[in-house]
């Protein structure tokens, strides 16, 4: 991760610096809360931790700023002010998380280790693909070797499925619960009946097979 350290006590910032910077991390350290405002708004940082007592500009004023200016970066007060006032004040003024001096390090490092991950979303993918089979979700296109292939609704979630556990083999339950919503069996060959389908479109005008079938256990998308 990248952080930024804005913290005017030498000591504790040399402490904290070497402690990060073992653990893998690149660290930015600022002694004045007016600096540190301008790094922070520079952006590519993962997680601030902030002094309250700054010369410049005081922590609590520099959070505001930042969150006046649509910062969202996750910001840790880092503070002798310890009080559960002082606490809510610092909350209230945009930080994400609170830890009262003297700390031990590895709290310290738990604490950005969660604040990173909870900022940190998973992107959705809206482009599957397997060998040279493009699906575009938001299009609702599926394309292979740029030909296009023309998919019921039922085939394309089907096909949606497989791709998104390419080179997983799939179960009939699996797909039942998947693509049918059914959490039974119900004694068809609705699968079987669309599996063939699918690789009727989507493998047999082309070279090679895409859609396996692994005797026993189901079916998997493999290039």
């Amino acid at each position: 991760m990248k952080l930024l350290l804005i913290e005017d006590d030498p000591t504790t910032a040399a402490y904290i610096v070497k402690g990060l910077r073992e653990e893998g991390h690149v660290v930015d350290h600022l002694s004045d809360g007016r600096d540190g405002m301008v790094q922070a708004m520079s952006g590519g940082y993962d997680v601030l931790i902030v002094d309250r007592m700054l010369p410049g500009l005081d922590g609590l004023s520099l959070v505001r700023a930042l969150r006046s200016a649509k910062v969202t970066v996750p910001a840790i007060f880092l503070t002798a002010i310890g009080g559960v006032d002082d606490r809510i004040e610092g909350l209230q003024a945009g930080g994400d998380d609170y830890l009262v001096k003297p700390f031990a390090f590895g709290e310290l490092s738990a604490r950005i280790s969660v604040l990173a991950r909870r900022t940190t979303q998973p992107v959705a993918e809206t482009v599957l693909t397997a060998g040279d089979l493009r699906m575009d979700l938001i299009a609702r296109t599926v394309t292979r070797g740029g030909t296009p292939i023309d998919l019921l609704p039922r085939e394309f979630a089907l096909l949606e499925h497989l791709l998104r556990r390419k080179g997983r083999v799939q179960t009939r339950t699996m797909l039942l619960e998947a693509v049918w919503d059914l959490s039974f069996d119900p004694q068809t060959n609705v699968v079987e009946t669309h599996v063939s389908r699918l690789r009727a479109k989507v493998d047999k005008p082309f070279e090679r097979e895409l859609i396996h079938t692994v005797r026993g256990a189901g079916y998997k998308i493999e290039t």
